[in-house]
């Protein structure tokens, strides 16, 4: 019999054995230096003001995806469409919003009272027939602050979307079409649901970047936010690390639960194609003969009938 003597991997010890003892070190310093101050960290960690910031920064990441959706998918089948002139608006709009700093766009949706103090409907150079005070809507800079977001994510999606609509292969389409589907159906029961496989993790990425994006509010200036919150906490109290502290653990523990979210998705839409998300399989019984569906079977096909088919007892087995 052949002994098998397995491969040896000294270096896969020594690295273990490095990263265990930087692990070692950076646990060590995180306990013994005081300057971390977990004594406020734990005051605040909790604290109201903090909590409410947190409710902040979540729904200005929820409203800012769900708009940046919308548009992203819109100037994606814009971008595909025949008309050159959907074309050209869709490839203008992602490159303005691709090419100036989010920081900017935000500093000018904050200014946007200042730019435009009325909004008026009417005819050019004529009557109004409605007009509203810019500032009346601003009020806290919320929703300068949710569209500034959302217009510049929208731009990086769309081309996520028109990515993921490419990468399905057109023939599928032209058989659909071929059988007299329309296109809304081809696109929601045909063209999607491939489609997802690929637009998915990156716009999960994009999700998590959005989250970490809100702290830039400041700029519009919206001063509800999680980092502007701790921020401000921080300078009253003179100590900044230990609210900095507070403010990247609660960002680990929701950007935490998005990769859940984003991993369970992935799973769902890459079923069959994944390795790590097989295909369902129903398995359903074989059906029983009985003796009647025998001798039907035998009557249709003339076995037992014929001389050739009979054996010695003349029973035709």
């Amino acid at each position: 019999m052949i002994r098998a003597v397995p491969v040896r991997h000294p270096w896969r010890w020594v690295g273990a054995a490095v990263v265990l003892l930087c692990v070692a070190l950076l646990a060590q310093s995180l306990v013994t230096n005081q300057n971390y101050r977990w004594d406020v960290v734990a005051k605040y960690l909790l604290d109201v003001r903090v909590i409410q910031g947190v409710g902040w920064t979540l729904l200005l990441t929820v409203l800012s995806m769900a708009i940046a959706i919308v548009l992203a998918i819109t100037l994606a089948l814009m971008r595909q469409s025949d008309n050159p002139l959907f074309r050209y608006v869709s490839w203008v709009w992602v490159w303005f919003f691709r090419g100036t700093p989010v920081y900017t766009q935000l500093v000018f949706w904050g200014l946007v009272a200042t730019l435009y103090p009325k909004i008026a409907l009417g005819i050019p150079f004529g009557p109004e027939f409605f007009s509203i005070n810019t500032s009346d809507l601003v009020g806290t800079y919320f929703w300068p602050a949710t569209l500034g977001l959302a217009l510049n994510e929208s731009a990086y999606l769309a081309e996520i979307f028109r990515a993921g609509l490419k990468s399905v292969d057109s023939g599928q389409e032209e058989a659909a079409e071929a059988l007299g589907m329309r296109k809304s159906v081809i696109m929601r029961r045909i063209v999607l649901p491939q489609a997802m496989r690929v637009i998915v993790p990156p716009t999960g990425n994009e999700t998590i970047g959005m989250l970490k994006t809100t702290s830039l509010v400041l700029a519009v200036p919206f001063s509800l936010d999680l980092t502007f919150t701790t921020n401000a906490i921080a300078n009253r109290i003179y100590l900044p690390i230990p609210l900095l502290i507070v403010a990247a653990l609660w960002y680990l523990v929701i950007t935490s639960i998005l990769m859940v979210g984003q991993y369970y998705i992935e799973r769902h839409f890459g079923r069959g194609v994944d390795a790590d998300s097989p295909a369902p399989v129903r398995v359903q019984p074989a059906a029983h003969d009985t003796a009647s569906d025998d001798a039907a079977v035998r009557s249709r096909t003339g076995e037992g009938d014929l001389p050739g088919n009979r054996g010695a007892g003349g029973d035709g087995r």
